[in-house]
């Protein structure tokens, strides 16, 4: 709100080498959202984009809005949830988006993906540097969609020739027999995030064809048994529900030029005994062995639903008292 006698000022930001429906959403959705978070108007001409309040306001909605071009620039369309974060947690000075840092370009598709805060820069770099990685951190981070990413990526470039998809089928043990259906039908709707992960990557009909192919599987965790995996990128997804001998099982599963990404949140552990969790175990038991990091990924990562974060703090804070 412009207070009394304020006076207004007018900042204009050229957008060249952003493509202005990835800048302001349909309908000009984030613009309206930069409003809402700054009480600056913000209004876009040509090549221009003028933003008008008093200086505080402008300044804020202008350091928004630099945040907002970084990302529409690598090709990438900007959310209503980036500005909301931008405007809450301001604009990394070191940006993950500068220069497109962390892109991962994948055939098909017409965008990249990116990561979009810190955390998450410094998880996808730790996946391109490091043999096995551990990825800690509430839902919404994007643990498991850039796990993906990079793992399609990997086998597009021809490092690896297989990717393998692993989850704890059921919480806390793994018992199908009581659901309906075939043991594919069973564990399918467990499997289901992943799927639709990679469905976002790839086209349906490659997805399909590398399924039918075995270059891409997606199996309950306990299918890993007995199995040595060379040239592979392997992701186990949800591990806080893998017990710890079947973490050790799956760990140790790793084969020549392969890579391993675990996914988990230590908030939605279902198993009956919270230390039976297999990421608990390995978290304390690995760090300092030369080639597994740990990254960890928190409230300020979150990049689904402005709300996803609201919920996430208010639970922290339940559970603190």
């Amino acid at each position: 709100m412009k207070g009394p006698g304020a006076e207004e000022v007018t900042q204009r930001i050229s957008i060249e080498g952003a493509d202005p429906l990835l800048l302001g959403g349909v309908n000009d959705v984030n613009f309206s959202e930069l409003e809402r978070a700054t009480s600056a108007r913000v209004s876009l001409r040509g090549e221009s984009l003028t933003i008008t309040g008093t200086a505080e306001q402008v300044d804020r909605a202008a350091s928004v809005a630099q945040g907002l071009l970084d990302i529409a620039r690598i090709g990438e369309a900007v959310s209503v949830e980036d500005v909301y974060r931008f405007a809450s947690d301001g604009v990394p000075v070191d940006g993950p988006l500068a220069g497109g840092e962390g892109k991962i370009v994948l055939p098909g598709l017409r965008r990249a993906i990116a990561p979009k805060t810190p955390g998450q820069r410094d998880y996808v770099q730790a996946i391109a540097s490091t043999d096995i990685v551990v990825g800690i951190g509430p839902a919404g981070t994007g643990k498991t969609y850039l796990a993906v990413a990079k793992a399609v990526e990997s086998m597009a470039r021809k490092r690896v020739k297989r990717i393998i998809l692993a989850r704890p089928a059921v919480e806390a043990g793994e018992s199908l027999g009581f659901l309906p259906g075939d043991l594919q039908a069973k564990v399918d709707p467990y499997l289901r995030p992943l799927y639709d992960a990679l469905e976002d990557m790839m086209p349906p009909e490659r997805v399909q064809k590398a399924l039918e192919l075995r270059t891409i599987e997606i199996a309950p965790l306990a299918y890993m048994r007995g199995r040595t995996l060379n040239d592979a990128f392997i992701i186990l997804d949800e591990a806080q529900n893998a017990t710890g001998a079947q973490m050790k099982m799956f760990l140790t599963r790793l084969g020549v030029n392969s890579k391993v990404v675990v996914t988990g949140d230590k908030t939605q552990i279902d198993l009956p005994k919270r230390e039976d969790s297999g990421l608990i175990q390995i978290e304390r038991i690995l760090p300092g062995i030369e080639g597994i990091s740990f990254c960890y990924l928190g409230e300020s990562d979150v990049v689904r639903h402005r709300l996803v974060r609201e919920i996430i703090k208010a639970y922290a804070e339940d559970q603190n008292g």
